[in-house]
């Protein structure tokens, strides 16, 4: 049986929404949102948050027993380190086939959409890795005005234009060796996995935390 672990990397302070991983999200703190999705993918065999929040900690030790807590060393700590440092720190202390990364940020998405996600790579040879895109339809241009992906004297509609795809930052699968040797999640032939829009909102600022709670407590209205 092939053995995934899940890591959910959360520091304590966050500098452009304060506090998010632990404020809270429809009533409870954000990052319960994700352990539970994670939780609930059979795929997974482990899930582990890696943290520098004693808040976080003592709070997931009571909350989610079964989670395996990693404590962030301090040379970690600072927020412009590099998350393939965070992970390379991580993988080391957990063995496993492949490991599965998201972010606390992402409460939209949902464990059938992770477990399709680490299906679809399984089922294949082809891809290395996996990460999560956002399709895009809209016109594009680049910081000198000129058009991207499309011809501004033809003027198409948006959804007979190419589409592009963004990381959305929701879902990564690798491997150790991946991780160590290119210092990257994303490996030299990776699996783009598009997720829908209305899952894949990435809590980065205010405004991303409020559409977030908005959609998620619509979704549970219907």
């Amino acid at each position: 049986m092939t053995e995934i672990v899940a890591f959910v990397p959360m520091r304590h302070s966050s500098e452009r929404v304060p506090g998010k991983n632990y404020r809270p999200f429809a009533g409870r703190p954000l990052y319960y949102y994700i352990v539970e999705t994670l939780l609930n993918c059979p795929q997974i065999s482990l899930v582990c948050i890696d943290t520098d929040s004693p808040t976080i900690m003592e709070d997931a030790a009571t909350q989610f027993p079964s989670v395996k807590l990693l404590e962030r060393p301090e040379h970690l700590r600072d927020g412009a380190t590099p998350m393939n440092d965070v992970l390379l720190n991580s993988v080391a202390q957990v063995p496993a086939d492949y490991y599965l990364q998201t972010h606390s940020t992402n409460p939209l998405l949902t464990s059938a959409t992770v477990s399709q996600a680490i299906t679809t790579f399984l089922d294949q040879s082809e891809h290395d890795s996996l990460f999560g895109v956002t399709r895009l339809q809209t016109r594009f241009y680049d910081a000198q005005g000129q058009a991207m992906n499309h011809d501004p004297n033809v003027l198409l509609r948006t959804q007979d234009l190419p589409p592009v795809y963004e990381e959305n930052s929701n879902l990564y699968l690798f491997t150790q060796k991946i991780l160590e040797e290119r210092k990257n999640r994303i490996g030299s032939n990776p699996l783009m996995f598009a997720i829908d829009r209305d899952e894949a909102w990435d809590i980065d600022e205010e405004i991303d935390f409020r559409v977030a709670e908005f959609l998620y407590r619509d979704r549970q209205s219907q």
